[in-house]
């Protein structure tokens, strides 16, 4: 009502998170100089904000597509630049959507001029949903099982997928749903810190994770050509475990994962996994912050005493894709990843593997912002993950399309 300007997200207010849009703004004056801010408040009520200025065209319109940000939170031609580059407003706090049933709404506001942002010409909201229309979501606490399983809408059979987060435990459900949004069956399944499962298990045991596999296979909406694995961190050392030791996985997706057994041995049928050795007394901690470096904790994986720690994915039948930053700071996931890739190369087994530059550890759906640092919800502790903004905000869009096409290849 009586706004200067009007702004417009298209093709639609309303998306999948994973969507990229388009932002357009129309009624400025030719040239005019603007400032772009997007708001987002997350369910714990932390502010979440990026800017950027901008210059209107001779007809005194903006399309972020194309015109460059001349400042801000970025720089260039960046489409989805606000909202890759929000950032807490408390520094340390990592987005993350806890409960997929809501979207997360992005406020776009158009400011007159560089700087001063008193006179708003125009704004809109941006819906951007977890959880595609017709998806179900179905909370699953059978026999040990703690989990969440998402089926696409229609009768199917689709491929189907068991998703793994990392150590920090919980039942993490925004990526299963997104990719349940996308046509995969998937199941969040929860290992440590939720509910009746403790936040550091003294050991975790292949059955639990096989149980997860035989409900899966189980579901009719379920194609009956093999499970797919995805796990991030402490998730990818489990989904390459899964897929070395189970039958039935047919394809497994490492993110900044580990190709040894991390933190918790791992009890198999006749075997247990230890721990990869690691000394706490290699532990950084950056300055008066507290910040937390743990790249250095682990010893040398090319020395024989860890080897009895090693996923031998080489026995594996399954197909594997494994995805990595190389400014992952919180280990060092790259290493990992070509240790495993060179012992699956060896055997003669194909593998895919792409490392990003600039990319941290905490590789999410895209337009997810980077978290460079939070608070690791076991150990209580600040951790710093790594990246760059832009770099990471890249790789995320790029991992995001090779994980679907891999599995929906080999499943």
């Amino acid at each position: 009502a009586g706004m200067a300007a009007r702004v417009s997200v298209l093709p639609s207010p309303r998306c999948l998170f994973d969507d990229p849009v388009q932002i357009r703004v129309a009624g400025l004056q030719p040239q005019q100089a603007v400032t772009l801010r997007a708001s987002l408040v997350d369910e714990s009520g932390e502010l979440f904000q990026s800017h950027a200025l901008y210059r209107a065209g001779s007809s005194g319109e903006l399309d972020l597509s194309c015109s460059p940000a001349l400042g801000g939170s970025y720089l260039g031609v960046e489409p989805m630049g606000l909202f890759w580059a929000l950032q807490s407003k408390t520094p340390y706090k990592r987005l993350a959507k806890r409960n997929v049933l809501t979207p997360f709404c992005v406020d776009l506001e158009v400011y007159e001029g560089h700087g001063d942002t008193s006179r708003l010409l125009g704004k809109c909201t941006n819906e951007r949903w977890f959880l595609g229309e017709g998806v179900k979501r179905i909370s699953v606490r059978e026999g040990r099982l703690r989990a969440t399983l998402f089926l696409p809408p229609g009768p199917g059979p689709f491929p189907g997928l068991i998703d793994l987060y990392g150590s920090g435990g919980g039942l993490i459900e925004y990526r299963a749903s997104l990719l349940a949004s996308r046509g995969f069956v998937t199941l969040a399944l929860a290992y440590m810190s939720f509910e009746d499962i403790p936040a550091m298990p003294e050991i975790l045991e292949l059955s639990y994770f096989e149980e997860a596999v035989n409900f899966l296979q189980k579901q009719q909406e379920v194609k009956d050509t093999g499970i797919g694995v995805l796990g991030l961190s402490k998730g990818g050392d489990l989904a390459l475990s899964m897929a070395t030791f189970l039958p039935g996985i047919k394809a497994a997706v490492s993110i900044s994962g580990s190709s040894f057994n991390s933190f918790i041995p791992l009890k198999g049928d006749g075997f247990t996994i230890p721990v990869h050795p690691y000394d706490l007394g290699r532990v950084k901690i950056r300055d008066e912050s507290g910040i937390v470096d743990f790249s250095d904790v682990l010893d040398d994986h090319m020395d024989p005493a860890t080897w009895d720690c090693r996923i031998p994915v080489e026995r594996s039948l399954a197909k594997f894709l494994f995805l990595s930053g190389l400014d992952d700071v919180n280990w060092k996931s790259d290493l990992y990843c070509r240790d495993a890739v060179q012992r699956l190369q060896q055997h003669g087994q194909e593998v895919e593997f792409y490392s990003y530059s600039g990319a941290g550890h905490l590789l999410e759906p895209p337009y997810l912002p980077l978290c460079k640092v939070s608070t690791h919800r076991v150990l209580g502790m600040l951790v710093h993950w790594g990246g760059q903004w832009r770099e990471h905000a890249k790789a995320q869009e790029d991992a995001w399309r090779r994980i679907q096409a891999f599995f929906w290849q080999h499943l």
